[in-house]
């Protein structure tokens, strides 16, 4: 495959992937989210991520306050600071942080930390932060994730918001 082609089969599946991200998104909404919603999301994907053997570091937060905060063995204060990173990234932005990254190296052709009008310290272009969204209303907070590769984080938020909401 020539250099062309295999820009033009990237792009293509990059474009997919934002679409199927897209979906995500609208699919994944809530009626409402409360303390308690935090507390069964965050535990259940702590159950899965232990049962799993996987060292993740799990934040929610319901607007600015912190419901629920949990690091696993094996992460350390470093993914405290991803999570932060890509917190800021979905309430700068209003989407996960998996699809503003997709989008920047599609749209604009920067990595998001690369753009020069980006502080690389403070925002994250990798997946691992999610909207929680209520339908109708819009991003009311964020689930984020930080310990595995960025598209596995963003897949395991996936998977726990579709078991919480019994999809």
């Amino acid at each position: 495959m020539r250099h062309t082609e295999r820009m033009t089969t990237d792009r293509a599946a990059r474009e997919a992937l934002i679409a199927e991200v897209i979906a995500q998104e609208e699919r994944l909404q809530f009626t409402s989210f409360t303390h308690n919603d935090a507390w069964m999301l965050g535990s259940s994907l702590r159950d899965h991520a232990l049962a799993q053997g996987q060292a993740i570091t799990i934040d929610i937060a319901l607007g600015e306050q912190r419901l629920f905060h949990c690091a696993l063995p094996g992460t350390s204060a470093h993914n405290d600071v991803w999570i932060e990173r890509k917190k800021r990234t979905v309430r700068e932005f209003g989407a996960s942080s998996y699809l503003v990254g997709l989008r920047f190296s599609i749209l604009d052709g920067y990595e998001l930390e690369a753009a020069p009008w980006m502080d690389p310290r403070q925002f994250a272009g990798h997946g691992g932060g999610f909207p929680l969204t209520i339908r109708g209303a819009g991003v009311v907070g964020t689930i984020a994730v930080s310990g595995l590769p960025h598209q596995i984080d963003h897949q395991l938020i996936v998977e726990a918001i579709e078991r919480h909401l019994a999809l």
